[in-house]
């Protein structure tokens, strides 16, 4: 009949996708793509890591300061940090969990030059005997540990 659509379903290959077929290649490209971003490191990751199980050390120690009622220290070095306890008037280092611990390879933190080693001193209320800002560094990335004189500690990026 003439003016009326003519369909070939019968004669011929199909030309072009279905949608479906479409979705399927999309929902893979998606995951592909997702796969790939989280294999992707993470520059800032590796130090703030760092960083922050450093300062839940710190908060811990703190912690520690004034359960036992007796000072507890944390000092640190371009190469790690410790911890230790004021005993008998003496410091000493303290026990599991608070052992030596070294920075993660390629990790360094930024001390000023001319002592190479900071300390402070939690009291036996949680004071801390000086404000400290400690910037770790990892290849590019940064991230700084905030300890302030009343003991809160805290990262931010570098």
């Amino acid at each position: 009949m003439p003016g009326q659509a003519r369909h070939d379903d019968e004669n011929g290959p199909e030309h072009g996708f279905t949608l479906v077929e479409l979705m399927v290649v999309i929902a893979v490209i998606g995951l592909v793509a997702g796969a790939a971003a989280f294999a992707l490191p993470d520059p800032q990751g590796g130090v703030r890591n760092e960083a922050e199980r450093f300062a839940a050390r710190t908060r811990a120690a703190q912690a520690e300061a004034i359960v036992a009622a007796s000072p507890v220290s944390v000092w640190i070095t371009a190469g790690g940090y410790g911890f230790e306890r004021r005993t008998g008037g003496a410091w000493t280092p303290a026990a599991a969990p608070f052992r030596v611990e070294r920075w993660r390879e390629g990790t360094r933190a930024d001390l000023p030059a001319s002592t190479g080693r900071v300390r402070v001193v939690f009291d036996a209320t949680g004071l801390a005997d000086q404000p400290l800002d400690l910037r770790l560094v990892r290849d590019q990335a940064s991230a700084v540990v905030r300890l302030d004189a009343s003991g809160s500690v805290r990262v931010d990026a570098g």
